[in-house]
């Protein structure tokens, strides 16, 4: 596997419709910075929030896990609980070609406040807006800023294309657009 370049990655986006909206180059004058790097692209938060509460003592059960969990907060910033995380969604729209795999590390500018943001990998083929969790490691309330920088996505191309990809396997969280939690 090869990590991709920014000449590839913007070929990718404005030819092939990889990322949409695109933001050509670095962007972070007085916000956290986003928009194309070296051998990335640094994606926004959008400012759709779902905050976990704990008001109903629920049992966090992946496989049957209850919506009531959280609280929807739209906003220009969130701000998470102590000890506590959010979802939200990527500002752009993602779709993965099928001799690519996709995987995201957190923003510095987050991680150096104990916020971490956790995302799995893109799988080839997959499409969509990208759920981001947001952990709020430290004892304090955390803000976190809508359109502004959140992570990273590094691009790793396959020697050869999948023999079958997450779109030909009716991957379940294909073609998210909102905010989507666990399923099953």
């Amino acid at each position: 596997m090869s990590i991709m370049s920014d000449i590839w990655i913007r070929d990718m986006a404005r030819n092939h419709s990889m990322i949409e909206p695109f933001v050509d180059a670095q962007t972070g004058n007085g916000v956290i910075s986003y928009g194309l790097s070296s051998y990335g692209y640094d994606a926004r938060v959008s400012d759709e929030f779902k905050i976990f509460t704990n008001v109903d003592s629920a049992v966090v059960d992946p496989k049957n896990f209850s919506d009531k969990s959280f609280v929807d907060r739209p906003g220009e910033t969130c701000i998470i609980p102590p000890n506590s995380f959010a979802l939200a969604r990527t500002v752009e729209y993602f779709r993965i070609p099928r001799d690519v795999l996709v995987i995201c590390l957190g923003k510095s500018t987050y991680a150096r406040c104990g916020i971490i943001v956790n995302v799995t990998p893109l799988e080839p083929g997959w499409e969509g807006h990208v759920t981001l969790e947001f952990s709020n490691t430290t004892p304090l309330p955390a803000k976190i800023y809508a359109n502004e920088g959140a992570c990273q996505f590094l691009f790793l191309k396959g020697n050869e294309p999948c023999e079958i990809s997450y779109a030909e396997r009716k991957g379940k969280y294909m073609g998210q657009t909102g905010v989507t939690l666990p399923k099953l």
